[in-house]
């Protein structure tokens, strides 16, 4: 049995190294023997994997000129560490796009290598192009988390796959509860503007004059990279911040909406953990009408497909929600009922016949 090389570049709490979490814990069940190669060993979904985790060198900056530096030098830092596996019997599982320098070392050494792609949102265009080149050059197998994202970045290969994402076991027995007043509304993301944090505080501040309905926003971030983020923003009243959670079901449990506002123009949303999450817990979900998303929800069913852009309905919606408990009732039945599509049961079925373990 190959020996499974797991290559991340960012160990934080977001959806690709949660979801590459579900893959080692699945192999590693079956008797796979693993590494990983990330950039922690700490604070992130890898870190409690049941295999030995080898750190790499990645770091990251506001300046994107420093970072593009930073994540070369990582590269070729990985290509090097990579070579040393050229004598064993291994498999290469690269996360995201991003790592190149395993996946260039791995063909080099003739090593299978399968990707498992999550993004589309990559920038500037010209790393994009590269990267979409090594992949076609190196990849043996890719797996894509939608079929968007399959036809978006798809290389036409034979050997392309959609797996979606899965939702862990915790998710699997939640009764819909009932919900008691405020009417909260939540969304969970980066801290990134483009994640549509700037049109979360506006749909907030249209509802400003309706006490009934509280909004909390919980960033993947620690607290003192919201301060500053926040510095030159006004926050309305009625929204609480909160910093990166080790645990998020309490936020779940406390809602009755959750928001997905990433700018379709900006960053595509190519499945969307959160949305599935939310499911579990009976709640409707706000999301863009396109990417991944789109393939998850039907208008109208379990929630709304709404551009971010649009605050001014989405705002409109969540106050129809909050006054009209049948609609609510039936749209969080329907969700719930969605989110037992992705069992992650399926999930790992699907990963031991493209591992092939």
């Amino acid at each position: 049995m190959k020996k499974i090389i797991f290559v991340h570049l960012f160990n934080d709490r977001s959806g690709s190294p949660k979801v590459l979490s579900q893959v080692i814990k699945a192999l590693t069940k079956r008797g796979c023997p693993a590494e990983i190669l990330t950039s922690s060993k700490t604070g992130g979904f890898l870190t409690n994997s049941l295999c030995e985790i080898k750190t790499i060198f990645y770091k990251r900056t506001e300046n994107k000129f420093v970072t593009l530096l930073y994540y070369l030098t990582t590269q070729f830092l990985l290509f090097l560490f990579c070579l040393r596996y050229w004598r064993h019997d291994v498999l290469f599982y690269v996360n995201t796009m991003m790592p190149f320098g395993a996946a260039l070392a791995a063909k080099l050494t003739n090593k299978p290598v399968i990707y498992h792609i999550h993004e589309t949102s990559i920038r500037p265009a010209g790393l994009k192009f590269f990267l979409r080149m090594m992949i076609r050059w190196t990849a043996s197998k890719t797996i894509f988390v939608s079929n968007y994202l399959l036809q978006k970045e798809g290389l036409k290969s034979n050997s392309e796959y959609v797996v979606y994402n899965a939702l862990d076991p915790i998710y699997s027995n939640i009764a819909i509860g009932k919900r008691s007043p405020p009417f909260t509304v939540l969304m969970i993301c980066s801290l990134k503007k483009y994640k549509g944090i700037i049109e979360y505080f506006e749909i907030a501040g249209k509802c400003l004059t309706t006490d009934s309905i509280q909004f909390y926003l919980v960033l993947n971030a620690k607290q003192s990279e919201i301060d500053i983020f926040l510095k030159d923003i006004a926050v309305p009243s009625n929204v609480s911040v909160f910093p990166r959670q080790s645990d998020v079901s309490k936020f779940y449990a406390k809602a009755a909406l959750v928001l997905n506002l990433s700018r379709p123009d900006e960053w595509i949303e190519t499945f969307g953990l959160t949305i599935i999450e939310a499911m579990a817990y009976g709640l409707p979900v706000i999301v863009p009408p396109v990417g991944g998303p789109a393939e998850i929800e039907t208008d109208g069913q379990e929630g709304y497909l709404i551009p971010c852009y649009e605050t001014q309905k989405i705002s409109r919606k969540i106050a129809f929600l909050a006054n009209n408990p049948d609609a609510y009732r039936s749209l969080s039945f329907s969700a719930k009922s969605k989110s037992n599509n992705f069992n992650l049961y399926k999930f790992e079925e699907e990963i031991f016949k493209i591992v092939d373990i």
